[in-house]
């Protein structure tokens, strides 16, 4: 490679390529490669092209925002998954309206083909060149403070300070900067790169660094891919999922509802949703007998000393609804006579637990002891991410933790997973890969030789699996690290699943002890595993997987009878009869509506077995089906048809 050379030099002709990796890192195509260097080609289409992409189209978007409104202030911009953001301070909130426009000013700035260009500037060249720009003055004196978190980490804290200018006509005598920003970059070589594949989504309030301490910006969305039809397929996705969204269905469907008067993520099942989540639950619970599980019950609300000893009120107190001070005793002259105490809701199932395996003496003659309890917990969630049941308030963990020797650990591992992913292919879920939680220095308690070893075992468990196994830096909780099974749904999108985590710490804090076999005190190891995540969560992610029409072992009506006409009733009434004593939830429409009418309701309601019948299916004892799907089969004779139904339910299968 001779001096001067640059990505662009090296990849001449492909205009897939946007930027290069250097040594691991990714830099513009315009920069010189360092002599020796390995280089690597980035397109367009692969997840670091995808991000430089849209991260670029951030950029457009922000210079539009300017065009249209110079007062306009700018905050920060950064790619996220399928798409950007950027926040603005402006006077007035956008609208649809000045979205159709901004789309329409990017347009034209993609169409000029402006160049992206990199200069590396001084702190107080920063300062002087934005000075009319508040929250890119905060940004810079954060110099290596920036975070993922809030974005900020895409425009500094790479060692150096850079803008980027937008450059119209480069390379000609007229070339003009007709924009900047204060950025890390990469970029792509020039917008025409973008072309006709971003949109602007819709717009939001949001605050500054995501902080309500913080200015309320206005944060407009979009999407941007390599080519139109991209893009469109995207959108085809994104309506979808909202036809599946949990929200939508559950009160089309009537199975659950988020009162006000309760309040924000605190969900209330209604008849038909229970039905569902006790099907749900029931299994599980079956399952976990033959799993040899022990099933234990905690309260909702403990004295705050036990989550001092766990560590959750040093780690996790943000996340946790404030303390309730109770049992203060005062005097007549308001003095204190007994100081009250904390009492918190619970977070955690863990400490409650730990307390019961302390309870009494153990043995190793009782390990591995695996407690199980369906487990109500409350997380004081912000609300500007509560989502429905995905992310709630106040939701019911199926929750084990499992003690075991060290000897037994790797063994109890792959058992737990093996039961876990059986479980949910039970559930209809069975596209999986999984990811891995390592230990974030920053927020953790624990050796780094016990940190290792648990996370040198979890890999191998995950490893031994089959599965795709992906790393999550630092995703781990503090107490130890974490497999986390990754569930893709019917169209596509993914869902965190089941989580294993692998704890020495916790038996250290609670001093938890077993009698070994040679009579000495040991440590028992402790494997906290969610199997659903919450039923709540789990209940959104099937809903949204089968689209509302569960299988029939699921559905809260499995069978609705629908006579042809009034006569009729008498002969459906006893073979729903029938499907009832065999466990069916079936029911006879017998209400005024019409016979047409009947069966809208029924497909609205996507009940799995429509069954019908008129005066040639009572002179042959058979009845009709009608499929969700809208095909019928006519003339299936009584018997068959009630075993088929039966068959149906017990072997959990999807018609």
């Amino acid at each position: 490679m001779t001096p001067g050379t640059t990505g662009a030099d090296l990849f001449a002709g492909r205009r897939e390529v946007v930027v290069v990796r250097v040594d691991g890192e990714l830099r513009d195509l315009d920069q010189p490669l360092p002599e020796g260097a390995v280089v690597e080609a980035v397109t367009i289409d692969s997840p670091d092209g995808l991000s430089v992409l849209r991260h670029s189209a951030a950029h457009v978007l922000a210079q539009a925002v300017q065009q249209v409104d110079p007062d306009a202030k700018l905050g920060i911009g950064p790619p996220i998954t399928d798409g950007f953001y950027y926040d603005f301070d402006v006077e007035t909130p956008f609208t649809p309206e000045d979205l159709k426009k901004l789309d329409k000013a990017m347009a034209r700035i993609i169409k000029e083909g402006q160049t992206f260009r990199r200069r590396v500037v001084t702190e107080d060249e920063a300062r002087a060149e934005l000075a009319d720009e508040p929250y890119k003055l905060e940004l810079i004196g954060l110099k290596g403070g920036a975070s993922d978190d809030d974005g900020s980490s895409v425009e500094v804290g790479a060692g150096e300070l850079t803008i980027y200018d937008n450059v119209r006509g480069a390379g000609r005598e007229s070339e003009t900067v007709v924009w900047k920003d204060l950025c890390r970059g990469p970029h792509l070589p020039s917008t025409r790169l973008i072309g006709n594949g971003v949109r602007l989504m819709r717009s939001a309030a949001a605050y500054w660094r995501g902080s309500e301490k913080n200015d309320q910006l206005q944060r407009v969305y979009g999407t941007a891919w390599p080519t139109k039809d991209e893009m469109l397929a995207y959108l085809d996705r994104l309506a979808e999922a909202e036809r599946r969204d949990h929200r939508r269905l559950g009160s089309e469907l009537d199975l659950f509802s988020f009162p006000d008067q309760i309040g924000s993520g605190l969900a209330v099942f209604h008849p038909k949703g229970g039905i569902i989540r006790n099907e749900m639950e029931d299994y599980s619970r079956r399952k976990h007998v033959e799993g040899g599980y022990s099933f234990v019950n905690t309260p909702h609300i403990t004295k705050g000393q036990l989550f001092e000893t766990s560590g959750h009120l040093d780690w996790y107190r943000e996340g946790m609804y404030p303390a309730i001070h109770l049992d203060e005793v005062l005097d007549d002259d308001g003095a204190v006579v007994k100081p009250g105490q904390d009492y918190y809701l619970k977070p955690m199932n863990c400490p409650m637990h730990n307390l019961i395996f302390d309870s009494r003496g153990r043995s190793y003659r009782e390990l591995p002891l695996r407690l199980f309890e369906f487990g109500t917990v409350y997380r004081y969630e912000k609300s500007g991410v509560v989502h429905g049941m995905t992310r709630a308030r106040g939701f019911t963990q199926d929750d084990a933790h499992i003690y075991c020797t060290r000897d037994q650990m790797k063994d109890e591992l792959t058992t737990t997973l093996t039961f876990v992913l059986d479980l949910l292919k039970d559930y209809g879920l069975d596209d999986f890969y999984l990811e891995l939680s390592t230990r974030d220095p920053e927020k953790s308690v624990g050796s780094d030789e016990v940190w290792e070893e648990a996370t040198r075992t979890l890999e191998e468990v995950a490893t031994a699996s089959g599965l795709e196994l992906v790393p999550d830096p630092e995703g781990a909780a503090f107490y130890g690290p974490k497999i986390s099974v990754q569930a893709r749904d019917a169209i596509g999108r993914t869902w965190q699943m089941s989580t294993i985590q692998l704890d020495f710490n916790l038996p250290e804090k609670f001093e938890l002890e077993y009698t070994a076999a040679d009579g000495t005190r040991q440590r028992p190891v402790m494997i906290h595993r969610a199997l659903f995540g919450s039923i709540e969560r789990f209940f959104a992610v099937l809903l949204e997987h089968y689209a509302g029409a569960f299988p029939a072992w699921l559905a809260p009506v499995q069978v609705l009878a629908i006579p042809v006409a009034e006569p009729f009733n008498a002969y459906l009434e006893e073979i729903v009869g029938r499907l009832r004593a065999q466990g069916i939830r079936a029911d006879v429409d017998v209400s005024d509506d019409r016979f047409g009418k009947k069966i809208r309701n029924a497909s609205t309601q996507k009940i799995p077995f429509v069954m019908i019948a008129g005066g040639e299916d009572v002179e042959a004892g058979a009845v009709s089906f009608r499929f969700r799907d809208g095909t019928q089969e006519n003339s299936v004779p009584v018997d068959e048809a009630v075993e088929r139904v039966v068959a149906a339910v017990r072997d959990r299968v999807q018609v």
